[in-house]
């Protein structure tokens, strides 16, 4: 076994290493300046966010596909990620995962167009979409599609189950210290995780939305004003961490008084990787339930989609990133060479708040991105075997989430890894190569005046 998860740690290791991240940070940078810099609406995206479209197509409104993509996009990555790149790439990491959210906005409303654009509807009416659509309708490559659904269909077990579901039983059996068996401990928030999921993700995607509309924001907003508390907490402490995130961004200089040196490389290299991971631009996964929203024409989701990466990378991501590195410069004692006990450190230096701050943004992020990749592994099973497959899907989706609780995580994370740079290879073949789409669609819709033009093109059954 651990040999075998040498091999599969090496794989994932390679896929993730440079080759990948300059494709996936190339293709934000190349359609940013392709669309002439879509994130200049940012905020009308924002605004489109919380209006509804309700005599346009779809399965649920435009805020409940972004909360629903929210709740996948949003977990232990914007807590766990963030500290993991700080402890191996230095301070810089947190500007450089920032930069990659700025520049990921592009690609996330790329992905948000082509889903509404390609989207295509059941004989029962549902409306589906994502890469895989996009793939097989704009670039008849139903082969290339089949692949993306098959990564997308295993890598949520991993990312979007097992893993959540096992941040939720840690934390909360290291909650209950040595007073009670923490394998039985573990079991039983199992199975409780696995029966309030179980309540949701039968009732389709309409509950699903339902339960993210109210869930995302509260803790989001929760999770980001705890963050506001503890850097006010670390207000001393502020200008000096922004000067050192930059100054480590570009210097390579040593950090904290010299103990602990890094470089430009492994800054950019680690900060970039969690950036990219945590907000999943270019991965193909938020397109999967952008196509089911109520919209008019397709730029209209695409600009309530690149919110998304704001929200997660360039707002949480960032805020998290802060609390460490005031944290670190506070606290010169913490161990930051371990991210897992940096973030827990981090936070528990504040008194009272600190780790319930921490707790409650492990547990509620990790429940809410269960529900959103199950949504996601759904959609891709619904394509491979025409729905036959969903219910049964469920019942694994269900009981993994046991499972997942109380197992070794190692191999796998590693698998995880390798099913998400597979599922973002087949999706970013799709932006490249109907770039021109992307770019005709967004002159028209966008930069021509006509957002609240309807799009009268019919959506094709299947």
């Amino acid at each position: 076994m651990e040999q075998l998860n040498e091999v599969i740690s090496s794989i994932s290791s390679f896929l993730w290493g440079w080759p990948m991240i300059i494709m996936l940070l190339g293709t934000h940078i190349f359609l940013t300046f392709r669309l002439k810099v879509p994130q200049r609406k940012l905020f009308t995206g924002i605004h489109l966010s919380v209006k509804k479209d309700k005599e346009n197509a779809g399965d649920v409104s435009q805020f409940g596909a972004l909360a629903t993509s929210l709740a996948a996009t949003i977990g232990t990555g914007n807590i766990i990620g963030v500290a993991t790149a700080v402890s191996l790439g230095g301070p810089g990491a947190v500007l450089w995962c920032w930069l990659t959210g700025v520049f990921g906005i592009a690609t996330k409303y790329s992905e948000g167009l082509l889903a509404i654009k390609y989207r295509a509807k059941t004989k029962s009416g549902k409306i589906i979409g994502g890469p895989m659509f996009a793939l097989e309708r704009g670039l008849n490559m139903r082969w290339l599609a089949i692949l993306f659904a098959l990564f997308t269909a295993i890598a949520a077990f991993g990312i979007g189950n097992t893993v959540q579901a096992n941040a939720i039983s840690e934390n909360i059996a290291m909650s209950f210290g040595d007073e009670f068996d923490p394998t039985k401990v573990k079991v039983v928030v199992g199975v409780a995780i696995a029966m309030l999921v179980g309540l949701v993700i039968f009732g389709g995607v309409k509950s699903i939305s339902r339960v993210c509309e109210g869930m995302v924001p509260a803790m989001a907003i929760l999770y980001t004003m705890g963050c506001v508390y503890v850097l006010y907490v670390n207000r001393a402490y502020l200008l000096e961490a922004l000067q050192l995130i930059v100054s480590c961004a570009f210097s390579g200089q040593a950090i904290l008084g010299g103990t602990v040196g890094t470089t430009v490389m492994a800054a950019a290299r680690y900060g970039i990787a969690r950036g990219l991971f945590s907000n999943e631009s270019g991965m193909g996964s938020a397109p999967i339930v952008a196509a089911a929203a109520k919209t008019r024409n397709p730029v209209r989701q695409a600009l309530v989609s690149s919110t998304g990466t704001f929200w997660d990378t360039v707002v949480i991501c960032a805020m998290t990133g802060l609390v460490i590195v005031t944290s670190i410069i506070a606290y010169p004692h913490i161990d930051y060479t371990d991210g897992g006990m940096l973030t827990k450190e981090a936070f528990a230096m504040i008194p009272y708040v600190g780790t319930p701050i921490l707790t409650f943004g492990i547990l509620t992020f990790s429940f809410s991105t269960i529900l959103g990749w199950c949504y996601y592994g759904e959609r891709a099973v619904e394509y491979l075997t025409n729905k036959r497959g969903v219910r049964i899907y469920r019942v694994f989706w269900v009981g993994f989430i046991v499972l997942g609780s109380i197992m070794s995580l190692n191999v796998v994370w590693n698998v995880a890894d390798i099913m998400n740079a597979l599922m973002a290879i087949p999706n970013l073949v799709s932006l490249l190569l109907l770039s021109n789409v992307i770019a005709k669609e967004t002159q028209h819709y966008l930069w021509d005046n006509n957002l609240d033009e309807k799009d009268t093109s019919e959506i094709e059954e299947i």
